[in-house]
């Protein structure tokens, strides 16, 4: 801990008295972490468990993995895939909508491509929302409706899904880090909560070269240094494995007494962690020069385009859950679409218009190429936020924006060798509640863990040492089975 970065990372154990934890923001940092860290990244805690798992022969790498695309903020259900064309406009909104390729359903004049192969896709109008909030977002990415932070004080030590496939399933390929995640605000985010820091997810940003954007969404013309992987200037891979030598013999003398053969597992995973960080397949997992130029063509040239290109690579090269967080700035989120006198939100015409075309872009050219690189079925795809907006426009004193709306919303899912092609769910005439078949938090987190393998039954250990189920009040969505 720090007094600028008041919390608990992945390195506390190693007392690194630095603020970054998994951000490694500097070469310094990256040091502490390969070094002080037996490697760092939380490699050999991954690993450990990993073989934990094996000898309690659950299924770990499958294959299986996840992508979540996390429109934060919350994106308006009624504005994108909940259509209400024959409300009045305070209701339905300013946007037209379009005929999609399944017969009588229709979405927003703004996903055009998305409306062009809805048939792999499916649409879920009836999530319940009711319990979720912003600033942390958790209900949805824990998949409990305690995680929240603001009205109950454990709320933050409900783990991630992610973060229980990291446990629970492990990476795909032990040279890759299992739960990975691009993000603009920690608050964007769940973690490990109760699992421990070393299930936080990886972050991803300083890994890539990567363009910068304004926090309104302009492009700054500059790019990251993406100099997660680059080792100081005098550190040779030579040297660390020197020192990684010299640690091996100083822990030598502890595992000459250790009749449990602790010490020499906890060598082994330290070697795999340094393997990690010297290793060249993470390290080419993020690096976009090595992808064919016509598929980065494909992807484009934006931030959040160029991130679901990696999201592809890192799944490709052995991660299980990557999370991509949709916003330009840190505050509750870019989705958040309050009205255009409330910078830097903006409303319904202006704030949500320009993002639809872009992620109708983003999703389609994502599920497109994982259909034609034969993984789709093995990548289940995710696009949500954290709840829907308000029925009428106008709210704040603004002419067409929509207010936060924890009764209802929508989302899209794709891949997973699921059922797609249909609508699950309905909401009322005016989009204002759910009419019939709601979907939970717990049926969402539940349907992730079965495409992964992970057993419903499955539980995890609190701070008092009490099992508490990874699913809480949810069923795999059987429509989707």
């Amino acid at each position: 801990m720090s007094a600028n970065h008041p919390h608990f990372h992945a390195f506390t154990d190693f007392h690194p008295l630095e603020r970054e934890g998994l951000t490694l923001l500097s070469r310094r940092n990256l040091l502490k972490a390969s070094l002080a860290g037996l490697a760092g990244l939380s490699l050999p805690e991954l690993l450990r468990c990993r073989a934990r798992a094996a000898a309690a022969r659950r299924n770990m790498a499958n294959g299986k993995s996840v992508i979540l695309l996390w429109m934060t903020g919350g994106p308006s259900h009624i504005d994108t895939w909940d259509p209400k064309p024959d409300r009045p406009l305070e209701n339905r909104g300013p946007f037209g909508t379009i005929a999609t390729k399944l017969p009588g359903v229709r979405i927003c004049q703004h996903l055009p491509r998305m409306a062009a192969m809805l048939d792999r896709f499916t649409l879920i109008r009836s999530v319940d929302a009711r319990h979720s909030n912003h600033e942390p977002n958790m209900v949805f990415q824990t998949g409990n409706i305690e995680a929240a932070p603001r009205i109950n004080p454990r709320g933050r030590m409900y783990p991630a899904i992610g973060s229980l496939v990291a446990k629970m399933h492990g990476p795909n390929h032990p040279g890759m880090p299992p739960y990975i995640a691009f993000m603009k605000s920690r608050t964007h985010l769940a973690w490990g909560g109760y699992l421990g820091k070393q299930y936080d997810p990886f972050i991803a940003d300083q890994a890539a070269r990567l363009p910068i954007y304004t926090n309104v969404g302009v492009d700054t013309g500059r790019m990251t240094d993406a100099d997660l992987f680059r080792l100081p200037l005098g550190l040779s891979e030579e040297r660390i494995r020197q020192r990684r030598t010299l640690l091996r013999d100083f822990d030598q003398l502890r595992r000459d007494l250790d009749a449990s053969g602790k010490m020499e597992a906890m060598d082994r995973y330290g070697q795999q962690a340094v393997e990690l960080l010297l290793g060249r397949r993470a390290q080419a997992a993020f690096d976009l020069t090595k992808e064919p130029e016509r598929v980065r063509q494909r992807y484009g040239k934006h931030l959040w385009c160029q991130q679901a290109l990696l999201a592809r690579r890192l799944v490709e090269a052995g991660a299980a859950f990557v999370t991509l967080d949709l916003s330009y700035h840190p505050a509750s989120g870019t989705w958040d679409t309050h009205g255009d006198n409330i910078p830097p939100y903006g409303g319904i015409s202006k704030g949500l218009g320009p993002l639809l075309p872009l992620f109708d872009h983003l999703i389609t050219t994502l599920v497109g190429d994982l259909a034609d690189r034969g993984m789709l079925d093995n990548v289940l795809v995710l696009a949500m936020g954290e709840f829907g907006r308000t029925p009428l426009m106008g709210t704040q004193g603004s002419t067409d924006g929509r207010n936060h709306w924890p009764i209802v919303m929508s989302m899209a899912v794709a891949g997973g060798g699921l059922r797609h092609g249909q609508v699950i769910g309905a909401t009322e005439k005016d989009g204002g509640a759910i009419k019939d078949r709601p979907v939970t938090p717990g049926d969402l987190a539940a349907t992730i863990y079965h495409h992964m393998g992970v057993p419903l039954d499955a539980t995890y250990s609190d701070t008092l040492g009490r099992p508490r189920y990874i699913v809480e009040n949810g069923q795999p969505i059987r429509e989707l089975l």
